[in-house]
């Protein structure tokens, strides 16, 4: 599962691009508990969820043209330059090219199946989420593309990861880790085909909960959509995905057996 000790190749950051910041602080304080802290003046509405004083995740207006509500994926980087060479070698796509964010930089991509993420360069400190893996932060993601197998060997590419097959209902899912260190204690996401009928090309984060069921009800009582509802998975633990009030998809895990 995740941690905080980030490498490259690591998820370290994760924010949601809304139309209506107001709305989504309202809605994601009342599903997770989550306060909004600005950035600053300079900011330009840019700021941090928290939970009991740590970031776990951010919140900006959405001000890309043709642009959706979503959630988007950070994963760290040595170098954000040599990733964005490294993307458009591989058939992806720069939307933002690397940038200064104070000490560090960040880049923004869409990979060859039409996933969007993001890279983010640490400068002087070492950046990135205070909280994951603990109820109401992030605890996985998940990519959904067409040809799993090709965008695990896109993302081999950039980051070096390592990924083993596993059977899951209907399908064969596939466990991505870091680069180095033990395959299983580095796991920190998936892949999975992407489904008739679904959603698109995209990473799906996934927060830690302790009641799957309990935030499904919130989601609902707060405005947001049940896209699946809660449901067990054998060996992974209790599962939901949902959307916010603008659209912004998400899901939920209260996993089995509880891991830290």
């Amino acid at each position: 599962m995740l941690g905080t000790d980030f490498t490259h190749g690591s998820p370290c950051w994760i924010d949601l691009g809304s139309p209506d910041t107001e709305r989504a602080t309202a809605f994601y304080g009342g599903v997770f508990g989550w306060r909004f802290v600005s950035a600053g003046p300079e900011a330009g509405g840019y700021g941090f969820f928290q939970k009991d004083g740590s970031t776990v995740a951010a919140l900006g207006r959405l001000t890309e043209e043709g642009a959706s509500t979503a959630w988007t994926v950070y994963f760290r980087t040595d170098d954000a330059q040599a990733t964005a060479e490294a993307v458009e070698r591989g058939g992806g796509t720069v939307r933002v090219a690397p940038m200064n964010m104070g000490e560090a930089r960040m880049a923004q991509f869409t990979d060859p199946q039409g996933a969007r993420f993001a890279v983010l360069q640490p400068g002087g400190t070492p950046g990135g989420l205070e909280r994951t893996s603990e109820d109401d932060t992030l605890l996985w993601v998940e990519l959904h593309v067409p040809d799993p197998v090709a965008g695990i060997g896109f993302y081999r590419g950039l980051f070096g990861w390592r990924s083993e097959e596993m059977q899951a209902p209907g399908m064969t899912y596939r466990v991505l880790s870091l680069r180095d260190g033990d395959q299983q204690a580095t796991s920190f996401g998936g892949v999975a085909p992407l489904q008739d009928g679904g959603l698109g090309a995209r990473w799906v984060p996934y927060f830690a909960v302790a009641d799957a069921d309990d935030v499904v009800r919130k989601t609902q009582e707060n405005g947001g959509t049940v896209l699946m509802p809660a449901s067990d998975v054998p060996d992974v633990g209790r599962i939901s995905w949902l959307a916010d009030t603008s659209g912004a998809v998400f899901a939920v895990l209260k996993p089995n057996p509880r891991q830290a």
